[in-house]
């Protein structure tokens, strides 16, 4: 039977760093205040002028074909998962496929916050599964510092720049690959966490500027509590819907928005911590790429055949979780 797998992963992060002691001489806060609530010591962050989540979405490209030796014209489709595309129009999957050369790729863009990746990795294992297509990218671009309210103490030491992409590919060999997933979506979740300026429902006046509303806004508690009690849920639905229990999960590798969330999830489903992947002590919360990044970083340490536990919670709000079988 024909399912789709992750044939190859690459991910880019920005050169410029921002740390913990950099950031307490730009809002009142510190080391020891953020470590201790988030887990976070340093972010990395795009500086270039003139660029955006393109830029860091393309060099994602780039290094994902340059690692699996296929050519830009043999890619088909390219997703593109991003909370802060260059424009509001035209696409920021278009602006990657001509930086990184992908003449004969449809692309367009989707929008499901930081739990883009699995989402967009859903609709990939559609296209492939139908037929219609047998090399299909997702890109996870998010130039966060974009949307950061950098006067905000309780936000702005979150978040940082960075792009990841995986190459899929149809396989016929038996429970390898994308098994499973669910997800959800709740719109009363709304009001804790948006950007509430420059969309159709509150254009861009000079009002809308002087306020602020064009930066990311969270409340932090609402966030934190139904992350975690989400991000659980649909983690163990998934896993008891493919009969799977902790131990036969080599890993989970949960969206990295906090530490003290993903040791909360990792504790509740009986994960002791040395099988959850964690990277947001250097990268911090880089939304729908946080996940690809991760993956990537420890791709040395799966196997093929590892049983993974994807999950992910963000704006909308929107989340859920995925069962993939590693077949690299």
């Amino acid at each position: 039977m024909l399912n789709a797998r992750i044939s190859g992963i690459a991910s880019y992060l920005p050169d410029d760093i921002l740390d913990n002691e950099m950031l307490s001489k730009m809002v009142d806060t510190n080391d020891e205040w953020i470590t201790t609530r988030v887990g976070i010591k340093q972010r990395h962050i795009l500086h270039m002028p003139g660029v955006g989540s393109s830029y860091l979405g393309t060099k994602a490209v780039e290094k994902l074909l340059a690692s699996t030796g296929v050519k830009p014209e043999e890619i088909e489709v390219l997703i593109c998962a991003t909370s802060n595309p260059d424009y509001r129009f035209p696409s920021t999957g278009s602006i990657i496929c001509q930086g990184a050369n992908l003449t004969n790729a449809y692309s367009y863009d989707m929008e499901a916050a930081c739990a883009g990746f699995i989402v967009a990795l859903q609709e990939a294992r559609a296209y492939i599964c139908s037929g219609i297509y047998k090399k299909v990218v997702v890109v996870c671009a998010e130039k966060m510092s974009s949307m950061v309210n950098y006067q905000d103490r309780s936000t702005c030491p979150l978040f940082g720049d960075g792009a990841a992409a995986v190459l899929v590919e149809p396989t016929e060999e038996e429970g390898m690959g994308i098994r499973d997933a669910v997800f959800h979506v709740d719109g009363n979740g709304r009001e804790h966490l948006l950007m509430r300026g420059g969309g159709s429902a509150n254009p861009t006046t000079q009002a809308t500027l002087d306020a602020g509303d064009h930066l990311l806004f969270q409340d932090g508690r609402a966030v934190y509590k139904h992350a975690v009690t989400n991000m659980l849920t649909s983690s163990l639905d998934v896993m008891a819907r493919n009969n799977l229990t902790a131990e036969d999960v080599a890993y989970l590798i949960p969206h990295q928005a906090n530490l003290r969330i993903i040791e909360a999830v990792a504790d509740r489903a009986k994960f002791p911590m040395d099988k959850v992947l964690v990277n947001i002590e250097h990268t911090g919360n880089t939304s729908a790429a946080s996940i690809p990044i991760c993956l990537d970083e420890y791709k040395d340490r799966l196997h093929k055949g590892d049983k993974l536990i994807l999950t992910a919670f963000g704006a909308g709000f929107t989340w859920g979780a995925m069962y993939l079988v590693w077949d690299m």
